[in-house]
């Protein structure tokens, strides 16, 4: 127990060749010390677990290698390697900025920096996260950073580059560590793994390496988690069980239940992965990125960009089959607004149900027999059956009692039983009853119902009352109170009232441009406040700018005193008289 080293530390890159992820860096690397092109500063930046504390520390080990070989690397033979090794050269200095990053520390570091090694050629100072040197520290350093002795290497290494000095930026070599592909992180897994008489399954530690968002330092600490929990068996299964990672199964079921357009199972599935304490909008981004994925297994070039197992390729590839191009760029582009939308929205599991809704609803042919596009209607929720059975069961609620039942026998015996009139009058069929069970909704019974009443309403609407000026006053002035949000719009309407010049049409002087542009870009809507409060649906506005000789207004403040001084002169030889100035 006291003598485990966790996978991170343990499988720590020591020479170049063995850096996963970085092989240009490295190789330039290897060449500058082949070579002997040394600077004098350098700055490894990048993300967190990509390799640039480490590269560091074998980049100094190496230039100070009293016998390297042949291909740059070092010997770890010579006392110089073995004092490194072991932890106790004196030719390397590492300095967390982090803790360190006062001007003090800096100091005492430049007092360092004039002592030549007593080993090898360099004295190599590391200075990790030196983003945290405040600035009267990058200020102290900076002479030294230009002009360091020739014995002395700064390496610096940082996870935000952005907060660097330019000065400091302009006296080193910038070496960028990109984030470690899956493929590769995987490799490396299954390295470790193997070392370790480990058991993994590849689609596993697939998951890991995408867990890890490209850094293998958080790889490999995940795995070494895992690994606890399954007790030397990495499965699939228990990757997804232990990391709360959602399964592909389920992303492969609702796509199943788009395609087939059932908006009740796609719900129900949804609805499980809630369950299971996943956020909504984790889920929504899924949908997207599983969309993508499908989008790149349409072609065989684009699908090798999809970085999972083989298994899993080729099941992505057998659905992408399924699924139209149309029908992909239609859905991703429906899922990617319903994540813009998802943070703002009040009623967050009500988008993620009408997201699902929509997905079904794009399945459905929007086509005629004929090529013409039709007009999208959107299609009932539930089974026809079942909305016929509804509505059957709405009709017979209101013509029976809760106590009576009839059967289809019962329903055309009433028919034969009841009289026939003679004055051409309707007979009225009891309905088949259902059970509440058995209740839909037709949506598009629904927006059909809404559209003919918006029509009723409209045509209501048609008025023609004559107003007073004083009614339109009002009325403008109750309006623009209203306007809480648009406060420029509602002063403009405040200062500026309207004229009533004929039966439904008004005038509006205004002071400039700006508030001329503000009325007419809300004309609409002012106009349809105005014909519904003083019920006169014609009614019309016009905006215009005031001439001069109607009105003037006085911007400035030497403006004000000039209109002032026009109206008074005595302000003028006051003025004159005492020399005064306008400030």
């Amino acid at each position: 127990m006291d003598n485990y080293i966790v996978s991170a530390r343990k499988y720590r890159p020591v020479t170049f060749n063995s850096v996963v992820g970085q092989r240009a860096l490295t190789t330039t690397l290897k060449n500058a010390i082949t070579s002997g092109k040394l600077a004098h500063a350098y700055l490894f930046c990048g993300p967190r677990g990509v390799g640039k504390t480490t590269c560091a520390r074998i980049f100094a080990k190496t230039i100070n290698c009293l016998s390297p070989a042949a291909d740059g690397e070092a010997c770890n033979r010579c006392e110089s390697c073995v004092a490194f090794n072991e932890q106790r050269s004196f030719n390397i200095h590492e300095l967390d900025a982090a803790s360190n990053n006062s001007v003090d520390d800096i100091r005492s570091l430049i007092e360092q920096v004039r002592i030549p090694p007593q080993i090898g050629k360099y004295k190599v100072y590391i200075i990790d996260e030196v983003h945290m040197l405040s600035a009267a520290a990058f200020n102290a350093f900076l002479k030294t950073l230009e002009e360091p002795p020739h014995h002395a290497v700064f390496i610096l290494a940082t996870t935000e580059k952005h907060k660097i000095l330019p000065t400091i930026l302009s006296r080193c070599q910038i070496y960028d560590f990109s984030r470690i592909t899956i493929k590769d992180t995987v490799e490396h897994l299954q390295y470790v793994a193997s070392q370790e008489n480990v058991q993994a399954e590849p689609e596993a530690l697939n998951v890991l390496a995408q867990k890890a968002d490209g850094g293998m330092r958080d790889a490999l600490s995940i795995f070494d988690q895992v690994v606890s929990f399954t007790g030397g068996n990495v499965t699939y299964r228990a990757v997804i069980e232990n990391l709360n990672v959602l399964d592909y199964e389920y992303y492969f079921k609702l796509t199943d239940c788009i395609l087939a357009g059932n908006v009740v199972n796609g719900l129900l599935i949804l609805n499980e992965i809630l369950s299971k304490g996943f956020d909504g909008n984790n889920v929504i981004t899924g949908i997207a990125s599983h969309f993508r994925d499908l989008l790149l297994c349409k072609d065989p070039k684009t699908a090798e960009l999809f970085e999972v197992g083989a298994s899993i390729r080729d099941r992505y590839i057998e659905t992408a089959k399924k699924c139209a191009n149309d029908f992909l760029y239609k859905a991703i582009d429906l899922v990617n607004e319903s994540d813009l939308n998802y943070k703002p929205s009040k009623n967050k599991r009500l988008l993620s149900d009408l997201t699902v809704i929509k997905l079904c609803q794009l399945s459905s042919p929007q086509t005629s027999s004929d090529g013409q596009k039709q007009k999208q209607v959107i299609d009932p929720v539930f089974s026809k059956q079942e909305t016929k059975q509804a509505a059957t069961a709405d009709q017979s609620a209101t013509t029976s009692t809760p106590n009576s039942q009839h059967t289809d026998a019962d329903a055309q015996k009433n028919i034969s039983n009841t009289p026939k009139s003679t004055n051409n009058t309707v007979v009225a069929v009891p309905p088949k009853l259902v059970n509440s069970g058995d209740l839909g909704i037709s949506i598009s019974a629904f927006s059909r119902k809404k559209e003919e009443d918006d029509k009723i309403e409209v045509k209501d609407e048609s008025l023609n009352e004559r107003f007073t000026p004083l009614q339109l006053i009002n009325e403008w002035k109750a309006f623009a109170e209203t306007l809480t949000e648009e406060h420029h719009l509602k002063n403009t309407m405040l200062n500026c009232l309207p004229n009533l010049i004929e039966t439904a049409l008004f005038e509006v002087v205004v002071n400039n441009p700006v508030q001329e542009q503000r009325l007419l870009e809300h004309s609409m809507d002012i106009q349809a406040k105005l014909g519904t409060r003083l019920r006169n649906s014609h009614i019309k506005m016009k905006v215009r700018v005031s001439e001069e000789n109607e009105k003037k207004l006085a911007f400035t403040p030497a403006e004000k005193f000039n209109l002032m001084m026009g109206e008074n002169e005595s302000l003028r030889r006051l003025k004159d008289e005492f020399g005064l100035e306008l400030s």
